[in-house]
């Protein structure tokens, strides 16, 4: 089993910090771990470290100028940015004046934002910069409760003058003047925050009407990063990237409060264009991200494995087989052989490391998977390069991970069996998930209706996820309840096993299957451009932008050559007959994505429905 060093991923776990608040556990942990470095980020090409000394005093500062602003206890601070130091630092600073600390993602619109902000009564704002500044001053005469916007990076707004906006540095030096005449203000109001204080709101991502605002408690936020490292243990020698949105609940539980609580070194990315870039140079000893990642990775070492020479493809042909039948031997917990260990080093050292080097994963001691369904053929892909993936599930309503697979016995295509911090069990009836523990929400802001319908008498909570246990408690996640397919056959069928082995090719990014009550099934494609594009120029096929390339006779064969190697895995009925190519590229900002890269099946079936009839003409 030390052929993914498994005996460094179990590392013995301890409770590192007392404290049964959020605030409790940072100021512990400034007090002990003090000149040692805790966040780093680049910025214009240097890498920046922060001690959490240091960090401490900024965090006093901010907090100290909420209190000059009047900040109440209980009173909702909300943060409108990217991922960045100053998102950490600002949601602490507002944790430790008793306050609600609040997400909203930086690809909102103004409308969304305006939304958000009265729904969860929003007395201060933080916005990152000129453009989040443009969507609050656009919206903040609708914002009664708003009394003040605080801008992180005031570049372009040279000359602004308005009584509502200050700067962060601004408000430090009201923090530091105000400390100063209250040398105890601080202290006095952390030691006001109870263990079950609501803490933060996060809000869901509205795919089925609009965003509701998860209640987290401070008790309930504690225990989940003291169970998180039951399940995925860290230590203050493991470095992780942050990158993924913080007011999403999978990088604030367990990228910002899970390092809080083991110290582990908290490394920003410049922005998400440089990820691929920014791993290489942290190597991360932990990697969380979500499947669009670990596709891009998988599809960007294909891309590189084609330019390289005859022998190099060779090489990592054998080398790859190797760690394939290694990963399958472990995977079904049979002896790996003195001769197979042997040609598995000899594979590392011919091709693997190379590949995992060019990742930027040579370090890791496990990577972990969550957010959205993955292909089990990827995660094997990473077994076979001897790094552990982790598949693990949660919701925003438990508080992120609720199970997770056990890096000594992992099962692609499964979501783990029940951590061991909640309980989790499938409805005889329905075949729903259904989840109970101390680390469920405590209902949705200003909705008892909502609340009602997800948390049941018994406190379980309704996840509208559909799956099944095995005899070794490992649950597999089928569908979304309300995405389950009957075909006008009354065939059941499942989309995302489908979705996940279309999106395993290098060519396709996302899919949507579709065919609910319909005679068959279609599918709508967004196709990788970097890769797309590349065949293309290699085969000197003409186009002039992506929606030219989606359209050219020989990209609609490659897609279709996918799909047949897709379908030849199915039965008939549950094949895929036609698809159609979106012609733009999608990013976070457009209305088809999810903050974190899920394509909106509803949305996408109701704004292409013009097309989706097409295909059944």
């Amino acid at each position: 089993m030390n052929l993914w060093q498994t005996d460094q991923i179990q590392a013995q776990t301890r409770v590192v910090l007392e404290g049964q608040t959020i605030p409790a556990l940072f100021w512990n942990a400034v007090q002990q771990r003090g000149e040692t470095v805790w966040l780093r980020q680049k910025e214009l090409g240097i890498w920046r470290s922060q001690t959490w000394q240091q960090v401490g005093q900024v965090v006093r500062e901010i907090a100290g100028g909420l209190l000059s602003l009047g900040l109440a206890r209980g009173e909702v601070v909300s943060i409108l940015a990217n991922t960045r130091r100053e998102w950490v630092m600002t949601d602490l600073a507002v944790l430790s004046c008793a306050a609600v600390s609040n997400g909203i993602y930086p690809t909102d619109a103004a409308a969304q934002v305006q939304y958000l902000c009265e729904d969860s009564g929003t007395t201060v704002l933080f916005v990152e910069d000129d453009e989040q500044l443009d969507k609050a001053l656009e919206v903040r005469s609708q914002l009664k409760q708003l009394r003040k916007i605080v801008v992180f990076d005031v570049q372009g707004l040279r000359g602004l003058q308005d009584p509502m906006v200050i700067s962060l540095e601004q408000l430090c030096q009201a923090g530091r003047a105000y400390l100063a005449a209250q040398p105890q203000a601080l202290q006095d109001r952390a030691a006001q925050v109870a263990a079950g204080d609501l803490a933060i709101l996060v809000y869901t991502s509205g795919t089925t009407g609009k965003p509701k605002g998860a209640m987290h408690t401070h008790d309930a936020l504690v225990y989940t990063v003291h169970g998180y490292n039951t399940l995925i243990s860290r230590h203050e020698s493991d470095e992780t990237m942050c990158f993924l949105p913080l007011c999403h609940i999978a990088e604030r539980v367990g990228g910002e409060y899970f390092s809080l609580y083991t110290g582990c070194k908290l490394n920003f990315v410049e922005n998400p264009e440089t990820v691929p870039e920014n791993v290489r140079e942290i190597a991360p000893t932990v990697f969380t991200a979500v499947p669009r990642v670990w596709e891009k990775f998988y599809s960007g070492v294909m891309i590189a494995l084609k330019e390289s020479s005859r022998l190099q493809q060779l090489l990592y042909g054998w080398a790859i087989g190797v760690g394939y039948r290694v990963a399958d031997a472990v995977v079904a917990g049979s002896r790996v052989g003195v001769g197979l260990r042997l040609q598995f080093r000899l594979a590392r050292l011919l091709a693997l490391d190379n590949t995992r080097k060019l990742i930027g994963i040579h370090r890791a001691r496990y990577c972990v998977t969550g957010a959205a369904p993955i292909s089990p053929d990827l995660v094997r892909w990473y077994l076979a390069l001897g790094v552990p993936m982790l598949e693990v599930w949660g919701m925003t309503e438990t508080c992120g991970a609720s199970t997770g697979n056990p890096p000594h016995a992992i099962k692609p295509g499964s979501i783990g069996p029940a951590a061991g911090f909640n309980e989790v069990r499938i409805a005889p009836q329905t075949g729903e998930i259904l989840v109970r523990g101390p680390n469920v929400f405590k209902g949705y802001l200003n909705l008892p209706e909502k609340t009602a319908e997800a948390l049941d008498a018994q406190g379980w909570l309704h996840t509208g996820d559909v799956g099944v246990m095995d005899e070794q408690g490992y649950l597999r996640i089928t569908d979304r309840m309300k995405d389950i397919i009957i075909t006008a056959g009354g065939k059941n069928i499942t989309p995302t096993e489908l979705e996940n082995e279309l999106k395993f090719s290098p060519y396709i990014t996302d899919a949507v299957v579709i065919g609910d009550r319909r005679p068959y099934l279609v599918a709508i494609v967004m196709i990788d451009q970097d890769n797309v594009e590349k065949f293309a120029q290699d085969r000197e096929i003409p186009f002039s932008n992506y929606a030219s390339l989606t359209r050219a006779p020989e990209v609609q064969e490659l897609i279709q050559a996918e799909l047949d190697r897709v379908n030849a895995k199915f039965a008939r009925v549950e094949q895929i007959k036609k698809f159609f190519l979106l012609d733009k590229q999608l990013s976070a900002e457009d209305e088809e994505l999810t903050p974190t890269m899920k394509l909106k099946r509803k949305l996408v079936e109701n704004k292409y429905a013009a097309q989706i009839e097409a295909m059944y003409r």
